[in-house]
């Protein structure tokens, strides 16, 4: 199915309006049909032979004005159902991208530019929406106006007509070239939009990291080079868009004037048949309006072009593969939280291998630290028990049953997880810390503030607890968001813990008493933790240490230091040991 269709599809959830502002279309060109009628009957009574009959004129004018009063109401008319059905359908989109961004794997998400997405979902839509408008109106209004002037040209006279329409398909094949020559260009207007969309979002998000490298120069040539690129595509694509109408209105002034020829030869001497003075200028005036349908459609070609371009992209989205459906699988209640990787294979991609061959068991209430060097694979094992991706081979057990056959909510919600990025939304903090546990009361919330270490700062907010965050949290600092992340985690109270660097942004002194309060918190809960800082995971039951997706070494802190191998290395080097 072409895109335009995909688009159309849309409006078919809004029939009635699309009725409604048809019939409005329709008596609005009906009515503008008729006054040529009546101008062409008022000139042949001017020029009747005797007198003028200024009575039949004077009628005429007082029925043109009332049809040009009904023109008027039936266009709005028409306009504001069509602007009706184009505002749902863009809402219809919008939700339909959201939605649909909720159910792809995160895969498809980590790996396109989140700008882009944004993009998309915010300018992509309103272009089509933009371009849905100009085409019902001309579409609705341009069908009535060819059929209904070519009844009337046939009425008055068979063969000038026919000479209308033998011509007027000129037209119709000079915009299809024109519009197939600037296709691509607006293709790639669209995507440079989205790339600058991305880069911009990436550059005003990092405004620190930017000034403090002093690659405010640097960035700005950056987006010129970009923005340079958008204004050449743009440029081209609005040439060529912008050639048609010209182009489009040259050859229908050839069939206006060929029609005035050939008119003007059937009054003089019936030429093709019989024709008055007051005919013939209702004929012209008709070859002019039979015509002006295809002059608009060119005239709005470059918004269409761009619409198309735009659900293209809309589309590429909407027709993604969703996360496979986990409806008929079960859910987990009352776990204990025992845990088994079993000959787990997974990579990113397949021209670079991850985890080879991964077997581990996790007894319930333990608490495993996970460490090693950057990109070892330590991330991706968090990753894969949630199931944000899905291993390639071998199996997850949790109490025994493979996390395949458990509904992803019904897993994710066994996890309380505090990452090391520190995400909070535009809301209060009492809303932020209730996120997780939507059914969690104000006692509940504060209890878990206050084992977060959080509430002491909280109390000294302008609001407290009903404070307002800004985008970002910018109004906090980034050791204050993640005391606010550990808070969310605590009030979920979950059967296991999965703690990403979780005290990274935080003081000594804090992250002292936070480890406390983990301790408390992780008491017959099976845990996670993934660390950098060794000094922190001292005391876990188990350690592991990755490298290159392996598990090369396992046991407590004191057997690991004792071996004096890999491990040992490694925390001896974050103390110049």
């Amino acid at each position: 199915m072409s895109v335009a269709r995909k688009i159309l599809s849309y409006t078919k959830r809004h029939t009635i309006y699309i009725i409604l502002s048809l019939l409005c279309s329709a008596i609005s060109v009906g009515f503008t049909l008729y006054i040529p009628v009546l101008i062409g009957n008022a000139i042949d009574y001017m020029i009747k032979k005797g007198a003028v009959d200024f009575k039949g004129i004077i009628g005429i004018i007082l029925e043109i004005a009332v049809f040009i009063v009904f023109v008027v109401v039936f266009q709005w008319l028409s306009g504001h159902f069509t602007n009706i059905i184009s505002a749902r359908t863009v809402k219809d989109l919008r939700s339909d991208i959201f939605g649909k961004l909720n159910r792809v794997p995160l895969s498809y998400i980590d790996s396109r530019a989140h700008g882009d997405l944004i993009s998309r979902i915010t300018n992509d839509v309103e272009a089509v929406g933009d371009g849905l408008t100009q085409v019902i109106t001309q579409l609705f209004s341009g069908i009535v106006t060819i059929v209904g002037t070519l009844i009337f040209m046939l009425s008055i006279n068979v063969w000038i007509a026919l000479v209308v329409v033998v011509l007027t398909p000129l037209s119709v094949l000079v915009a299809g070239i024109i519009g197939k020559m600037c296709a691509k260009s607006f293709r790639d207007q669209q995507e440079l939009q989205g790339e600058i969309s991305s880069y911009v979002e990436e550059i005003v998000g990092n405004q620190k990291v930017v000034k403090a490298f002093a690659y405010e120069e640097r960035s700005q040539k950056a987006f010129k080079k970009k923005n340079d690129r958008l204004f050449t595509v743009g440029l081209k694509a609005q040439f060529a868009g912008a050639l048609a109408n010209p182009c489009t209105r040259f050859v229908n002034n050839m069939v206006y004037a060929v029609t005035g020829i050939v008119g003007a030869l059937t009054v003089v001497s019936s030429f093709m048949g019989v024709l008055t003075i007051g005919q013939l200028s209702c004929f012209l005036t008709y070859a002019n309006q039979y015509t002006k349908p295809f002059n608009e459609v060119t005239g709005v070609l470059t918004q269409i072009q761009t619409a198309l371009a735009a659900g293209g992209r809309i589309f590429d989205i909407l027709e993604s593969s969703d996360e496979p459906s986990d409806e008929n699988k079960q859910s987990l209640e009352n776990v204990k939280g025992d845990i088994e990787f079993k000959h787990v294979k997974f990579s990113y991609s397949p021209e670079k291998e991850l985890i080879k061959d991964f077997s581990l068991y996790v007894k319930n209430g333990q608490q495993i630290a996970i460490v090693g060097p950057t990109g070892c694979g330590k991330t991706t094992l968090i990753n894969l028990i949630m199931r944000f991706y899905e291993v390639q081979s071998g199996e997850i057990l949790i109490d025994g049953v493979n996390t395949k056959d458990i509904k992803r909510d019904s897993l994710r919600k066994l996890f309380g997880m505090v990452l090391q990025d520190s995400w909070l939304f535009s809301g209060t903090i009492m809303e932020n810390l209730r996120y997780g546990n939507a059914d969690a009361s104000d006692e509940e919330i504060i209890n878990a503030a206050k084992l977060s270490y959080a509430h002491s700062f909280i109390r000294k907010m302008p609001d407290g607890y009903n404070t307002k965050l800004s985008e970002g949290a910018s109004n906090l600092s980034a050791g204050q968001k993640q005391l606010l992340c550990i808070a969310r985690a605590m009030a979920l109270n979950p059967p296991m813990l999965i703690l990403d660097e979780a005290t990274s942004s935080i003081d000594t002194l804090t992250e002292i008493r936070v480890q406390k309060a983990f301790k408390k918190l992780m008491k017959g809960r099976t845990s996670f933790i993934v660390a950098h800082r060794l000094s922190t995971i001292k005391e876990s039951d188990v350690i592991l240490v990755m490298n290159d997706g392996d598990i090369i070494e396992q046991g407590t802190h004191e057997e690991l230091l004792n071996k004096g191998d890999f491990y040992s290395r490694l925390y001896n080097s974050q103390f110049g040991v």
